[in-house]
């Protein structure tokens, strides 16, 4: 995609949104790192069902810690692969207590030293919480990506490459969430809507779909 369009798809996003964000419930740099660990293959909703529970009882690392990991579960049995994910939310707490003073680092290195971190949590966490220009690219993002044109690539690594690379200056902090909401809600997997698409004529997609009826 030419960078005069990649500036209007930009443009056009932001009109539509002009302060987008995260649609976990947060209210500190910990709970977002938690919501975000307890997010990968889940969604946002149920993560978010989960931490208002959660969060009044426990919303630090040592509160976390507190509670164990048989407390943890009982607040957090409703996620997908929750076994895993309360193991690796108290093993992060532990170093958050010991190596950090109860603190979410804001390096990258030091946030995927923690359990449970790659490098798609730690840029949500960098760029939402701290408000790095980072874009952690999921599976909407990949998808939006590709099929636009924007930046196509075959990994999740190549594709974030480009994106560092084609996105301007200026839309940098926000891209990573007007890409992921528009491939939420509009650019969708199995049947995107097109029609309503207000990036439609600047997109690559080559089968686009039509409205009813046409």
């Amino acid at each position: 995609m030419k960078r005069d369009k990649v500036i209007e798809l930009f443009r056009r996003l932001r009109e539509l949104n002009p302060h987008p964000t995260t649609e976990l419930d947060y209210s500190t740099p910990f709970e977002l790192l938690v919501a975000v660990i307890l997010s990968a293959q889940a969604t946002d909703v149920g993560v978010n069902k989960a931490t208002k529970k959660l969060y009044p009882v426990a919303n630090t690392p040592q509160a976390i810690l507190d509670l164990g990991e048989d407390g943890l579960k009982r607040y957090i049995s409703t996620i997908g692969l929750y076994n895993a994910k309360v193991k690796n939310v108290i093993a992060t707490c532990r170093i958050l207590v010991e190596r950090h003073g109860g603190d979410v680092p804001r390096s990258r290195e030091a946030l995927e030293a923690l359990p449970g971190v790659g490098r798609k949590t730690a840029n949500v966490v960098l760029n939402t919480a701290f408000g790095e220009p980072t874009i952690a690219v999921d599976t909407h993002i990949f998808r939006v990506a590709n099929r636009t044109g924007l930046a196509p690539g075959e990994t999740v690594r190549a594709v974030e490459d480009k994106l560092d690379k084609v996105v301007p200056d200026e839309f940098r902090k926000d891209a990573h969430h007007w890409l992921i909401l528009h491939g939420r809600y509009v650019c969708k997997a199995r049947k995107p809507d097109c029609p309503v698409c207000a990036i439609n004529d600047l997109c690559a997609y080559r089968h686009k779909t039509v409205t009813s009826g046409a």
